[in-house]
């Protein structure tokens, strides 16, 4: 009797041992130990545009500015692309366009988007345990299983795409000025350029369309509240989280918006400010202070745009800019991917700390994967690298070599057309976007690359003389580092994106209306 009262004590307790394991692992997976992260993208931002970067925009981005000394500032930090798809595909991804297949961007009427078999930083930490949402700018596609609900977003509330790749009844400040949407179905379509006038911008929260044309002028307090509105589920269900701020700042058009009489862009760039001090409060509320915020940019700014466009500040690529065109947003220059960056984690970063570490866009997705314990995806390569040692204040190595691929100014969609070495910026081809004087660069190719020296030439104003002993010493390096690139495509699963138009595809709550307008109020 006893013995047969012992064995099933002893099973009691091999029962409660592995219940307990169960509960342990399962509250790893699930609970408030896992780090929250926030990751807050600007749109079409310049470098310059942040006072903590460049002296000239000191006190437009005061919420920004001490964001940055309470945390740790990245002055060499680079988009994957310097155009809006294939940047935010990258860092979503952790791998270049020349990889995932995203290489230019999708339009209203694309039936494709990030090919379904690439696996998402929100596919990822949603399988970890994470509650995870979109607030914003998606851009991926739209159409079908390309919607960001089953890319592993729990919520999604924002816009498909551009602000301006739509329509809407308060258009705002753009070069050209673009007309409202037409009121009535008995309106005659009508196109003007650069201008979408068929089809209104609409708004979505989850796979619904919430309102079409979208108010643009109420948008970001709309984004903020509904971002306070996820944090705080989130909490109230015990769950770490992942946020994806995508913004429509700094992307023309400017909502029509006044904080002080400075001009559209530095307002505009003020209410992009007070957002994100406005999510950073929302932030510090939380005791536990488990909360990373990441912010940065999908490109540098649309220099076409002239006043409503942002500052490059010292990247002004100054050998395209003498050749003609910009060297700004689609291009390779520094000014089209370098862009500002800010990590702020109380008690976890360091205060006030600047980087000058070699850093991208695509680290964010195995860095967040590393401090949320999650592993990267099998069967692929990744550009990305873990660099939490440099967010925790325990490293300063970043990348020795980037690689930085055509986003539209010249040469074909996705290649490589320049390399960063350590210091050293090699250019295969070159070309300038349209510039607001109305001139494009023309491209041109370069065998052997034409070399800058960012240490001693910033400004990308004058190449290394290929005879120089300089230059002799790095073209070995350069065409190594190139070659190692493309045998790692080759033994890599590469995806193609469908860039094809249909249509169907198009968003639109009310097909009768001359513009999919919701209601004729």
């Amino acid at each position: 009797m006893m013995l047969l009262f012992g064995a099933h004590i002893k099973s009691l307790f091999t029962v409660l041992a592995v219940c307990c394991f169960i509960f342990i692992w399962t509250s790893d997976i699930v609970g408030s130990q896992k780090p929250n992260f926030i990751v807050i993208l600007a749109d079409d931002i310049g470098w310059g545009d942040l006072g903590a970067n460049w002296p000239a925009a000191l006190q437009r981005t005061p919420y920004l500015d001490k964001m940055a000394s309470a945390g740790i500032r990245f002055v060499d930090f680079h988009s994957a692309a310097s155009v809006c798809s294939p940047s935010r595909a990258s860092l979503l991804t952790g791998r270049l366009g020349i990889r995932n297949g995203v290489t230019h961007n999708f339009a209203v009427t694309s039936i494709g988007g990030l090919p379904l078999n690439e696996t998402t930083l929100a596919e990822v930490l949603q399988q970890s345990g994470y509650r995870t949402g979109i607030i914003g700018k998606w851009h991926l596609g739209h159409h079908g299983k390309f919607h960001p609900n089953f890319r592993g977003f729990d919520y999604y509330y924002g816009i498909p795409y551009s602000n301006d790749m739509g329509c809407t009844d308060d258009p705002g400040y753009n070069i050209p000025t673009c007309p409202s949407c037409p009121l009535a179905s008995k309106t005659p379509k009508r196109y003007d350029k650069g201008c979408y006038t068929d089809i209104a911008l609409p708004l979505m929260e989850n796979t619904v369309i919430m309102e079409q044309p979208v108010n643009l002028s109420v948008l970001p307090l709309r984004y903020a509240q509904k971002a306070a509105q996820f944090i705080k589920s989130a909490r109230g269900h015990g769950r770490p989280f992942f946020l994806y701020l995508a913004l429509a700042h700094m992307h023309v058009p400017l909502p029509n918006r006044t904080f002080v009489p400075r001009g559209p862009y530095e307002d505009t760039l003020q209410e992009m400010d007070n957002l994100v001090g406005i999510i950073r409060s929302e932030v510090d509320q939380d005791l536990n202070k488990n909360t990373l915020i990441w912010f940065t940019g999908d490109n540098g700014p649309w220099a076409e745009k002239c006043e409503f466009a942002g500052s490059v500040g010292p990247f002004v690529g100054a050998w395209q800019v003498a050749q003609g065109g910009s060297s700004a947003k689609q291009t390779t220059w520094e000014g089209g991917h370098r862009v500002p960056t800010i990590a702020y984690w109380p008690g976890k970063i360091p205060r006030n700390i600047t980087s000058s570490a070699i850093l991208s866009s695509l680290d964010i997705f195995p860095t967040l994967l590393s401090l949320a314990n999650a592993s990267l995806p099998v069967n692929r390569l990744f550009d990305g690298k873990d660099i939490s040692g440099i967010l925790l204040g325990q490293s300063e190595e970043g990348h020795k070599v980037l690689y930085h691929p055509n986003s539209g100014a010249a040469g074909k969609f996705g290649n490589i057309e320049a390399i960063r070495l350590e210091q050293y910026k090699a250019f295969y081809t070159t070309g300038g976007a349209l510039a607001c004087d109305g001139t494009i660069g023309r491209e041109q190719h370069h065998r052997p690359p034409l070399v800058f020296n960012l240490d001693q030439d910033i400004q990308e104003q004058k190449p290394l003389d290929i005879k120089s002993e300089e230059y002799k010493t790095l073209l070995p390096k350069l065409t190594k580092a190139l070659e190692d690139f493309l045998s790692d495509i080759a033994k890599d699963n590469v995806s193609i994106a469908d860039y094809s138009h249909e249509s169907s595809a198009v968003l639109c709550c009310n097909p009768q209306h001359i513009v999919c307008r919701c209601t004729d109020q």
